[in-house]
């Protein structure tokens, strides 16, 4: 109760007990000076009487006013309205009542949950309370549901009238199972244990919602806590799961070595194509290399040429360079023309060609040189035998 009636009441006890021990009292003291008849007589004094009438008042303004807490409305039973109550509820804040015609009923406005579970002291009632239901395909199935709501403060009065405080177990609940099982029979099990499951709880919420503002109800969130099935069902179901999970165990391997086969491939690929750019690289490199030998050989031949073209005793020059060191005298056949022209080699070679004095290095070889009949010399070589040490 209020704080504000607490108070009232104790100040209307307080006052109904000082009277009676003050009219006791009176009454003693009337007895002891005279008897019964005195005894009697104190009672109606006016003392007493102003006491009584000051309990009496007290006793009527507690019972007048009415102090309504935030969290509730009160509905006014009155004798003297026409409909037996007051059209509109009471709302936080204090009022006035007429004593003794007026009641008043508190009903709280605040936020209730009532909940049925599987679980023996987690739901409304202590024990199995979970709603059992049927699926389309006839599977037994088990909910634990929870429902948060509470009475419209503008629509207390019908409440009150259709239900009193009975409304948990004659209204909340028994729509809640009716709803339930109605809603949960136009679903298979297995769309009740998949992702169709959002889908019944929305449509339940619904559902909920729709009935409960029409008895002055206003819901604000339906919960469906869970749902299980039968052992049997419920054995079926893991057994798929395990089959299930095994399968994609089963593919997640192939696809594992699906592309450990493809990374080797792609190695074996990257290997070759390394090793086919290795000797394209090393060909080009050769390729490279004979070209520019080619052609560093052709620039000197072209630069050759142009240099015989200048000068044509060059080449004479570059056989004279070929010639090995040790050579003194050549065998020409006598029918091919001198290619040097031969007193110039014999001044080069230390030893004149037709002179009677013979080499001038001491050389023990003597050239004789005779005349072709076609008039060009060639030159003869006598060996002399060496010398014996």
């Amino acid at each position: 109760p209020p704080m504000l009636d607490n108070l009232l009441n104790a100040v209307t006890l307080i006052a109904w007990v000082l009277f009676f021990i003050i009219l006791i009292l009176y009454v003693m003291r009337g007895y002891q000076r005279g008897g019964v008849t005195e005894g009697a007589r104190a009672v109606t004094r006016g003392r007493i009487i102003l006491i009584l009438l000051i309990t009496l008042g007290i006793t009527l303004l507690s019972a007048s006013l009415v102090f309504i807490e935030p969290q509730e409305v009160g509905i006014v039973i009155s004798v003297i309205s026409r409909d037996g109550y007051r059209e509109q509820p009471m709302r936080s804040g204090l009022h006035w009542i007429v004593p003794l015609a007026e009641q008043v009923v508190r009903y709280p406005i605040y936020w209730q949950n009532y909940t049925m579970s599987t679980e023996p002291y987690e739901g409304a009632r202590v024990g199995n309370d979970a709603i059992a239901a049927r699926t389309s395909d006839g599977q037994a199935v088990y909910l634990d549901s929870s429902i948060i709501y509470r009475i419209d403060p503008n629509e207390a009065i019908r409440v009150h009238i259709d239900f009193q405080d009975r409304y948990v177990d004659d209204f909340v609940r028994p729509v809640m199972r009716g709803i339930l099982r109605t809603e949960v029979s136009q679903f298979t099990a297995d769309e009740v244990n998949s992702s169709k499951r959002k889908n019944l709880e929305n449509n339940l919420e619904e559902l909920l919602r729709e009935e409960f503002s029409r008895k002055g109800f206003v819901l604000d969130q339906f919960l469906l806590r869970n749902i299980s099935f039968s052992p049997q069902y419920a054995s079926a179901i893991e057994q798929k799961q395990i089959a299930e999970q095994a399968r994609t165990q089963k593919e997640y391997e192939a696809e594992q070595m699906r592309k450990l086969a493809e990374g080797q491939r792609d190695k074996l690929s990257l290997e070759a194509q390394g090793r086919a750019q290795a000797i394209r690289a090393e060909g080009q490199a050769e390729a490279d290399v004979v070209l520019f030998k080619a052609l560093a050989e052709a620039e000197a031949l072209r630069l050759l040429a142009a240099a015989l073209q200048q000068n044509k005793d060059l080449l004479t020059l570059r056989y004279i360079d070929k010639l090995a060191p040790g050579i003194r005298v050549m065998l020409v056949p006598n029918n091919n023309p001198y290619i040097l022209p031969l007193p110039d080699i014999s001044q080069d070679l230390g030893f004149g060609m037709g002179t009677p004095e013979g080499p001038v290095d001491g050389t023990p070889e003597s050239l004789n040189p005779e005349i072709t009949p076609a008039g060009t010399p060639t030159p003869t070589l006598t060996p002399t035998p060496s010398p014996t040490p």
